[in-house]
């Protein structure tokens, strides 16, 4: 089993970074939390032209996976990024779509999927039995939800609700709407997009951490007390020390999850990814004092995605639970 990454991989996630620097997406998820998509829609169409949405979809509806390596890698900079929309949710709805058209219902993947993969349209995903709430379904151009073993195209959302990132958007799909499948095929592609969504979430949730990490490292260099900088004390060492570690532990269980795509594997993957950048808000935000609370600084878009990140797709419980029962 490989865990280092090939030179193509190492390429395609510096472009991402590079490409992701250029863009300042702290000012767009600054637009996006106001409700101003077009800096995000604009993004999103270059992550299309990237290949960025095409790693879940396969060659026959033009995507170039399954690769689910390549998206950890591509996801990991996203996160880094703080890249804003519903991202996970597009991947996830690409691979509910690819399962069914496996499955012999080739209908929606030939009418949605190409659309996905260019990055021209933005979906997001609800399942009704594990993550009931659409994210940024006002952004969206589809809205799928699936419910018991019907896949429809939901003809709009009920009131949003803000997570505890204000550049996040919940709501639940409208009830009825366009029919799109129906049967125990269903339930098993809404499986399948499940665990490309724990592996998409887990990567952005790694990278959200190692930028954590980074600013707040800097900073600690920067920062002066009693004329020194207080990167330099020994209790701001350890714990930086300590956020390292859990990063770095979360990182092979993301690529190894990546290479077997095993179901507990995945969950593992999500919990130690998700707890690690957990803990690095929590150092972010004690080291930087009480500037750290700021909604001024760029910091907060950073901090205030951790914990949504961590229950999303499948909190902390579920997780271990699933790792445990597929011990």
């Amino acid at each position: 089993m490989r865990f280092l990454p090939t030179d193509e991989q190492r390429d395609f996630a510096r472009s991402l970074d590079a490409m992701l620097t250029a863009a300042g997406t702290a000012a767009v998820s600054r637009a996006w939390a106001a409700g101003d998509p077009g800096p995000g829609r604009a993004l999103w169409a270059r992550l299309g032209e990237a290949g960025g949405f095409a790693l879940a979809a396969p060659e026959a509806y033009e995507g170039m996976g399954p690769l689910p390596v390549e998206l950890a890698h591509a996801f990991v900079e996203l996160g880094r990024h703080a890249v804003p929309g519903p991202v996970v949710e597009t991947v996830a709805a690409t691979a509910l779509l690819a399962e069914l058209a496996g499955r012999g219902e080739a209908g929606p993947a030939k009418r949605l999927l190409p659309g996905l993969v260019a990055g021209g349209v933005v979906a997001t995903l609800a399942l009704e039995d594990v993550s009931p709430y659409a994210l940024d379904p006002d952004a969206a151009d589809v809205i799928l939800a699936v419910r018991g073993d019907e896949l429809r195209i939901a003809p709009g959302h009920e009131g949003l609700r803000i997570s505890a990132d204000p550049v996040r958007r919940l709501a639940r799909p409208a009830a009825g709407g366009e029919l799109l499948a129906a049967g125990p095929g269903v339930a098993a592609a809404a499986g399948r997009a499940r665990e490309w969504a724990l592996l998409a979430t887990a990567a952005q949730s790694l990278g959200l951490g190692l930028a954590l990490l980074d600013r707040t490292v800097a900073y600690a260099k920067q920062r002066t007390q009693f004329g020194a900088p207080i990167g330099s004390f020994q209790a701001v060492k350890h714990r930086l020390a300590d956020t390292l570690l859990g990063l770095e532990f979360a990182r092979p269980l993301l690529f190894g999850a990546a290479l077997t795509f095993a179901s507990g594997d995945l969950a593992a993957a999500k919990v130690t990814a998700g707890e690690a950048a957990h803990a690095a808000a929590a150092t972010a935000l004690q080291i930087h004092g009480a500037v750290g609370y700021t909604e001024e600084l760029d910091l907060s878009l950073w901090l205030r995605k951790a914990r949504p990140l961590r229950d999303a797709w499948g909190n902390p419980s579920w997780c271990r639970a699933r790792v445990l029962a597929d011990r």
